[in-house]
């Protein structure tokens, strides 16, 4: 036998590059030490209630035997109703039968975005700090980040580092706006910015708008709604955050025809197809009334100032977002690092929360910030509010 097979790894290079997801690591700490008893403000899911037309819509999905496999891209209701509320709210006209993509939640509508579109040695542009997926995303497709770095307090990005991050083998550059983890809410001028460049360069503008009905300050601009960027834009957007089925898995991309012919290949291979049902009931839920969508942001504006609040009472200094539903802070008033400080909350009072360095490249930059994030009932935030008060009683 040949000696170099036997001390062959068995897992692949590119396998070992990657940690597991630090949010859901945390999650799961939480749960282990302290059971029904912790409180998740790590993973950014609601522990209220889906709204109640739309679980019936599943249900009803269900009795009527919409349980097989349904076309790979997406069923046209769904993706009609996709077109008609991106025409309702961004003023963007969308051909449902060329243009939109189904997946199984934004996680696999970026990679299979970044496979269809990104050949290996591509380099992709990030803002950081960045949602923890991207950068394992760049590994698992071959490409090469090129970081832009998001400066607190305001979170805006240095115009000249910008253009130096844009090179002649620049492919894409992904905005995920309003922004996880900071809430920040790209400005038009910023955006106006970014597609100058991607129109210098020949690059692709890949945006994650998943918190795009959840806006404080300022206000949501789809990139592609810009002169010259409908052609060169895939937008990412989903059902989890504005309707609280993070565990449904449901998203979609749009892009131009030929964009969204290599995406539903890369899709088709990846998961073949988002559950049927599920997606009859989606349909249901894109065409909400606008009554819906402005009481969701008015009790996620009561949720965020609330934490702020309690978040200041506990020593933290928190950067205010603009928009999501997280909250960066500083934590360089604990005498401790992200990582020591964020399992202390785990281990003595039962509170997950997210360490800042899982949001950067290298982690250094991040060791001074943690990550709460907001999709809580009030009653659930009151009881944050005390264990944030016993953790300042603590021992070190």
């Amino acid at each position: 036998m040949d000696r170099s097979l036997v001390n062959r790894s068995p897992v692949s290079h590119r396998a070992t590059l990657f940690t597991e997801s630090v949010i859901r690591e945390m999650t799961r700490l939480c749960v282990d030490a302290h059971g029904e008893d912790c409180l998740n403000l790590a993973q950014g899911f609601p522990d209220f209630a889906a709204p109640a037309e739309l679980k019936e819509a599943a249900v009803d999905a269900i009795r009527r035997d919409f349980n097989q496999y349904a076309t790979t891209w997406g069923i046209r209701p769904m993706r009609e109703a996709i077109a008609d509320k991106q025409r309702r709210y961004r003023g963007m006209p969308v051909d449902p039968e060329t243009e939109i993509t189904v997946c199984c939640g934004v996680t696999e509508t970026m990679l299979a975005t970044i496979m269809a579109l990104v050949d290996p040695g591509d380099e992709v542009i990030v803002f950081e700090p960045f949602y923890e997926n991207y950068g394992p995303d760049c590994i698992l497709t071959g490409a090469i980040p090129r970081i832009c770095s998001l400066r607190p307090p305001d979170w805006r990005f240095d115009p000249d580092e910008l253009r130096r991050t844009f090179g002649p083998r620049t492919r894409a550059i992904v905005i995920n706006t309003p922004h996880n983890p900071t809430g920040k809410v790209y400005t038009r001028g910023e955006l106006e910015q970014i597609a100058s460049l991607c129109q210098e360069f020949d690059a692709i503008a890949i945006t994650d708008e998943i918190y795009e009905h959840l806006v404080y300050r300022g206000e949501h601009l789809s990139m592609a709604t810009l002169p010259g960027m409908r052609e060169r834009t895939v937008t990412i957007s989903g059902l989890s955050k504005t309707y609280s089925v993070t565990g449904w898995r449901l998203a979609y991309a749009i892009a131009p025809p030929i964009m969204t012919n290599a995406i539903r290949k890369v899709h088709d291979f990846l998961t073949v197809g988002a559950p049927h049902p599920l997606q009859v009931a989606a349909a249901t839920a894109l065409r909400f009334p606008d009554g819906y969508y402005i009481e969701l942001l008015n009790g996620y504006r009561e949720r965020r100032d609330f934490l702020l609040e309690i978040l200041h009472g506990a020593g933290f200094q928190s950067y205010p977002p603009d928009g999501a539903y997280y909250v960066m802070t500083d934590i360089s008033g604990f005498h401790e690092e992200d990582v020591a400080l964020a399992h202390r909350m785990v281990r003595e009072i039962g509170l997950a929360t997210v360490p800042g360095s899982s949001f950067y490249l290298d982690p250094k930059r991040g060791r001074q910030q943690i990550r709460f994030s907001f999709p809580k009932k009030m009653e659930t935030l009151r009881r944050v509010a005390e264990r944030l008060q016993a953790l300042r009683h603590l021992p070190l």
